[in-house]
């Protein structure tokens, strides 16, 4: 049997797991530069599809792998996939969920404590011999510690929860949202409360982005949303771009609603340096603290994301049911 890889090989080989090493499957690997259907006909009879989480799989794509049974993201993210599409052929799509939950909660908090304690603008004022005088500036216009702010999590799934685990012992209060709130005994677990949308936005010094991008969440971020935010309050995303409008985060970053921001994702990617988020005025540059999407990018979230979807291959082999299916199979 066959599985296209949309993908690096060297950074698969890098993470294969023994067991597949050890079997019969041919591993066929497209460069992600390169658009898939360039290997067609010669590869369209592959049974397995693994795509990075950005990678669109189109129905028509689809529609030239008659032999498909497969579609893995190699992240968490699916809304590339055509899942609709999919799901007509009856043709599993499966998620790495998860997987990347501590490395980008790690990413998260790492933006929190950037934004709000002069990561950028610190390097700079050191960098260009004018320490003191920054120095003597925080003292005097003061400073929050992140036991200080209270924090809002907007998603309450793998990541957002291992992100309300790492910000326990700093002491800061964590609120959440999410479409279906969680038990008493969850809440009590994470030490976190619920609170609905809008009233998280105007309560919280810091929010977090940790939800899927969905018609009902794409642009959700917008100037109404944004307008309910306390003055210099931050907003971190390491989910997707798509979840903010970028002008209205742009002119809260101007007018001074928002008074810092951590992005791992901007939209679209790959992020031109006109993005409105980037190409800002001289007087806000340091506001905003940026990351090229690594937030899920280590050595042992690769080997756990490898592991899971050449299991799932490996039990599809067997006539068994793949894990963390997304598309209602």
């Amino acid at each position: 049997m066959k599985v296209l890889i949309w993908g690096n090989e060297s950074r698969y080989r890098n993470h294969i797991p023994t067991f597949i090493l050890e079997s019969n499957l041919e591993l066929i690997f497209c460069p992600r530069e390169q658009p898939l259907d360039t290997l067609f006909p010669q590869h369209a009879d592959a049974d397995f599809l693994f795509v990075d989480a950005i990678a669109p799989v189109s129905a028509d794509l689809i529609s030239k792998l008659p032999n498909l049974k497969l579609i893995h993201s190699e992240g968490v993210a699916y809304n590339s996939i055509d899942i609709v599409a999919a799901k007509a052929r009856h043709i599993f799509v499966c998620n790495n969920k998860g997987c990347n939950a501590a490395p980008t909660a790690e990413m998260a908090v790492m933006l929190m404590l950037m934004t709000l304690r002069f990561g950028i603008s610190g390097h700079h004022a050191v960098r260009s011999g004018e320490q003191i005088t920054f120095k003597e500036h925080i003292m005097t216009a003061g400073s929050l510690e992140l036991g200080d702010c209270t924090v809002g999590l907007v998603g309450f799934g793998d990541i957002a929860q291992a992100v309300a685990r790492r910000l326990l012992p700093f002491g800061c209060q964590v609120y959440y949202y999410a479409p279906h709130r969680r038990s008493p005994e969850t809440e009590a677990d994470f030490s976190v409360q619920y609170l609905p949308l809008e009233e998280l936005f105007a309560t919280c010094n810091i929010v977090s982005l940790h939800c899927a991008v969905t018609p009902e969440t794409t642009g959700m971020v917008n100037e109404s949303l944004l307008n309910k935010m306390n003055a210099g309050s931050i907003l971190i995303n390491t989910a997707r771009g798509d979840l903010i409008d970028n002008l209205a985060v742009r002119q809260a970053l101007l007018d001074g609603t928002l008074g810092g921001a951590g992005f791992d994702v901007l939209a679209p990617e790959p992020t031109p340096a006109t993005h409105p988020l980037v190409d800002l005025p001289e007087a806000i540059q340091d506001k905003v603290v940026y990351a090229p999407h690594l937030g899920g990018i280590t050595s042992s979230a690769f080997t756990r994301a490898h592991t899971n979807m050449f299991t799932s291959v490996y039990h599809m082999m067997q006539g068994e049911r793949p894990a963390n299916v997304v598309n209602g199979l």
